[in-house]
C-alpha cells in the first residue's frame, strides 16, 4: 500500500521531517507512566519513534480507516491500533492506569483534546502535541497575556505548560495556512482547588466570554450577586493568575443569590 491519501474533512497534514518527529517522541520524559498513547498517527512518522522509546503499553487511536490499514502493514509490530474517536473514547476502560497522550493533533480538534484531558487530569499525566501555533501559546500564555484565556486558566491549573518549538508550514503534506507549535503538560501536585471546582468552570469561562469587560460587569452578567465589592472586581479577566480565579470564584461562592 501506498501514500495514505491526507483528508481535508479530518484536518490531515502529514508531518514529513523525520528529525521533528523524532524531536516531538523524545519530548516525552517518561516519568510517572508506562503507558502512552498516541493520536491520529496518520502514517506513523511519529509511531516509530515513539517505538523506539520502550514504552511498557504503547498504543495508537486512529480515525481514518486507510491509515489504520496502512499502520497494520507498515507497523506490524504495532500491537495496540485503535480504530475511533478519541474524542469519544472512554479512556478509564482502555487505560487503568496513568498514562501519556501525545499527537499531531489535528486542528480542527485540538481544543477538543485538551478539553477532554482535563475531565481525565487524574489519569493524563503528560500530554506533548503538535497544534496549530495561536492554540499552543494560548495554552501555555500567562498573566497579561493578550492571548491567555479559558483554556490557560484551566489547563494551568492542573499542568505546568510549557511551549518547546514552532514547526514550519513547509514540513507538512499538505501544507497548512498556519505555523504549529509543540508543547508539553505536565501534570502539577494540585489534587483539587481550594474552591468549588464545578463554579471555578463556569466563572473562568463567564469571564473571559466577555474579557474586554471588567470583571464586575462579566460577574454580574452571569451570577445573581448580593454585594458588589470584590477587591478585583475592576481588573480585567486576563489580568488574574489562577490563584486570583479560586479565591474569586470563592467569593462568587459566598455571596452568589441562589434561588429556590
Amino acid at each position: 500500500m501506498g501514500k495514505v491519501h491526507p483528508k481535508k474533512n479530518l484536518g490531515q497534514h502529514f508531518l514529513n521531517d523525520t528529525g521533528i518527529a523524532c524531536k516531538i517522541a523524545s519530548s516525552l520524559t517518561g516519568e510517572g507512566y508506562g503507558t502512552v498513547l498516541e493520536i491520529g498517527p496518520g502514517m506513523g512518522i511519529l509511531t516509530g519513534y515513539l517505538m523506539e522509546r520502550g514504552f511498557h503499553d504503547f498504543r495508537v487511536i486512529e480515525i481514518d480507516n486507510e491509515s489504520v490499514h496502512y499502520l497494520h502493514t507498515h507497523f506490524p509490530e504495532l500491537k495496540s491500533i485503535i480504530t475511533g474517536d478519541f474524542l469519544s473514547m472512554d479512556i478509564d476502560f482502555f487505560f487503568p492506569e496513568q498514562m501519556a497522550i501525545i499527537g499531531n493533533f489535528p486542528y480542527n480538534i485540538s481544543t477538543q483534546i485538551f478539553f477532554k484531558v482535563l475531565k481525565h487530569r487524574e489519569k493524563v499525566v503528560e500530554i506533548t502535541g503538535m497544534l496549530q501555533k495561536e492554540v499552543a501559546e494560548r495554552i501555555c500564555a500567562g498573566p497579561g497575556s493578550k492571548t491567555y484565556g479559558i483554556l490557560s486558566v484551566l489547563l494551568q491549573a492542573f499542568y505546568k505548560t510549557e511551549y518547546l518549538f514552532t514547526v514550519s508550514e513547509s514540513v507538512f503534506l499538505p501544507p497548512p495556512k498556519v505555523k504549529s507549535g509543540v508543547i508539553r503538560l505536565i501534570r502539577n501536585d494540585v489534587k483539587s482547588l481550594d474552591c468549588d471546582e464545578i463554579l471555578f468552570f463556569r466563572v473562568v469561562k463567564a469571564c473571559f466570554n466577555q474579557r474586554r469587560k471588567i470583571l464586575r460587569n462579566s460577574v454580574r452578567a452571569a451570577f445573581a450577586l448580593n454585594r458588589d465589592d470584590y477587591h478585583d472586581f475592576g481588573l480585567r479577566p486576563e489580568q488574574l493568575s489562577v490563584d486570583q480565579f479560586v479565591q474569586l470564584t470563592r467569593w462568587i461562592e459566598e455571596n452568589r443569590v441562589i434561588s429556590e
